[in-house]
């Protein structure tokens, strides 16, 4: 059950709420982003974890015991993360273990998320079909009707009182995924849909308070964007403050933890929680209607799940499928000579990536491809690989898309990726950007590098001019005018990291013409085929194609920026 502190803390706040009388309080619990984190176990490390779903359950449980007039709510992004999800969205995917779940929990209404979204659509329509309770998203619309391809808002009652939920997902979507995951759905800008459904609500409904239920961050300005820009990916906290009529407003995506008030266009404050991902936190908000008051009251704060224990009785109910999912992800797959370290890709061609462009070579025929390390610290030790293992190698369920390049674009495209992490040392005394902590600068999932040709890159050099591409990998001549099938993931294809489009310059209708084929396969279940045809050892070939130059004058900050990792 709980920790002692955290129950003691938990009674004192229901003490002051119960003295303002019971009937007129409302209690919403919510997580967000949980990836898959469902059990009290890290099936990719093989260890225990003290973040899990199994945990929130504990603490809910509780809740429930203390007051009926509880809401149960999640913003999205549960499918995709971990080899639980993976195992039953693909592996026996009849029944879908989040569905399961959160019927068991007794959710109220949950969002949709763009990982959720990436599962594919017999996944997540599955998925919603499961669902006893409504999955959320106002702004996704259907092609064919004009109507939300999922349900708009619920109205839910508690203590007497209406209380309406409205669910907006982020629009970014089609900016990471191509077509084929969301064939058949716009998405709309949430400030636009909020106006939109929040006067539809308020009309037809009447309801004494309105929450949103948002899969979007709080930093609006995130790559670059604008207050003003249409279909800006993380838009929650420009709703709170553009559409009147939010009591609450419960976010995720980004992963961050936020608790924060927000002015709506009235002068009405309204809170905006972010309980972060994978379970280590939970939002708890006491929503007190008081006598003689048209808005409640918020209270909110947001729980660390490390100090509860998990629930025994949540446990015991899933350890049959807590065991299949072990089993799977215990699974050996082949044998590795070496360790596979993430970090050596930020200094030359590394095992860890060249994982990646040889599965991508060989499943395309791309002549040429592009990759990127998805985590900077995971290291896998030699010896047996398991499925477990796989999603430290590749952390998305990315497929692959090939498009055609010419070689003055392919320049552009890796100059724009060396830029993202690449510092020049004489400036900063390091060859990899980092911040003001000492900590790398940017996301690591943007830095591509390539296969199929050999290359230089000079970071002494201003942005433009670092890479030099010598030749083709067989030595043959590389030709700036000449088109090139290149390979690279569903993610980059789709304008993830915007090195197509700000890089080398296209247009997403460009991008599309330059279409060759698109495999419906996810990258991480093609290595891991690859890996079980081999049998046995593994073997990485190499592709030692591109370094850092000159070698002389780059030595001593590659020694320096390595001994950081």
């Amino acid at each position: 059950m709980l920790h002692h502190l955290t129950k003691l803390a938990l009674i004192s706040g229901l003490l002051i709420a119960s003295t303002i009388g019971h009937a007129q309080s409302v209690r919403i619990i919510y997580t967000t982003d949980v990836h898959g984190a469902i059990f009290p176990y890290d099936f990719i490390k093989g260890t225990e974890a003290n973040n899990s779903l199994a945990h929130a359950a504990s603490y809910i449980e509780e809740a429930r015991e203390d007051s009926r007039n509880v809401i149960l709510l999640d913003a999205g992004d549960a499918l995709q993360g971990t080899p639980a999800v993976y195992y039953y969205n693909y592996v026996e995917p009849e029944h879908n273990i989040i569905a399961t779940i959160y019927n068991d929990m007794k959710y109220d209404a949950v969002c949709i998320g763009n990982h959720d979204i990436e599962t594919g659509h017999d996944c997540y329509d599955n998925y919603v079909k499961q669902m006893n309770m409504p999955v959320l998203g106002a702004n996704a619309v259907n092609k064919e009707t004009g109507e939300p391809y999922f349900k708009p808002y619920t109205i839910l009652e508690r203590a007497g009182k209406k209380i309406a939920v409205l669910g907006l997902t982020t629009p970014y979507v089609p900016h990471w995924l191509p077509e084929f995951y969301w064939s058949g759905i716009e998405f709309k800008d949430m400030i636009e849909s909020a106006q939109y459904w929040m006067d539809h609500i308020q009309k037809n409904e009447k309801p004494d308070a309105v929450i949103g239920l948002f899969h979007a961050g709080y930093d609006y300005t995130h790559s670059l964007q604008k207050a003003t820009d249409k279909c800006n990916e993380n838009a929650s906290v420009l709703v709170a403050e553009q559409v009147e009529g939010f009591d609450l407003i419960l976010i995720g995506h980004d992963h961050k933890v936020f608790n924060q008030q927000v002015t709506s266009p009235s002068g009405h404050k309204v809170q905006v929680c972010d309980a972060g991902t994978a379970a280590r936190y939970l939002g708890d908000v006491t929503m007190e209607f008081k006598k003689g008051e048209k808005r409640p009251t918020i209270t909110t704060k947001l729980v660390a799940l490390g100090s509860v224990e998990p629930s025994e009785s949540f446990t015991h109910k899933y350890m049959p499928h807590m065991m299949a999912i072990k089993a799977y992800s215990k699974k050996v797959i082949g044998q590795l000579k070496e360790d596979l370290v993430s970090s050596k890709a930020l200094f030359g061609p590394s095992d860890f990536v060249n994982l990646v462009h040889n599965t991508t070579r060989k499943h395309t025929g791309a002549e040429i491809s592009f990759a990127a390390p998805l985590l900077i610290d995971a290291t896998i030790p030699k010896g047996n690989l398991t499925v477990g293992n796989m999603f430290s190698i590749y952390k998305f369920e990315n497929m692959l898309s090939v498009m055609k390049l010419t070689g003055a674009e392919i320049k552009k495209f890796l100059e724009y990726s060396y830029e993202e992490w690449v510092s020049n040392p004489k400036e900063t005394g390091h060859l990899i950007k980092l911040n003001n902590r000492g900590r790398i600068l940017n996301r690591v999932y943007n830095f591509d590098s390539a296969a199929g040709i050999k290359y230089t890159v000079n970071p002494f050099k201003p942005y433009g001019e670092r890479v030099e591409i010598i030749s083709m990998e067989d030595g043959t001549p590389f030709d700036m005018n000449k088109e090139y099938n290149v390979g690279m993931s569903s993610y980059r294809y789709n304008g993830g990291g915007e090195h197509l489009t700000k890089g080398v310059g296209l247009t997403k209708e460009q991008i599309n013409a330059r279409s060759v084929k698109n495999i419906l396969k996810d990258l991480r279940g093609m290595i891991m085929e690859d890996f079980t045809e081999m049998g046995g050892e593994i073997n990485i070939p190499e592709n030692n194609n591109w370094k850092f130059v000159p070698e002389a004058d780059v030595k001593e900050y590659l020694e320096k920026d390595k001994a950081m990792f």
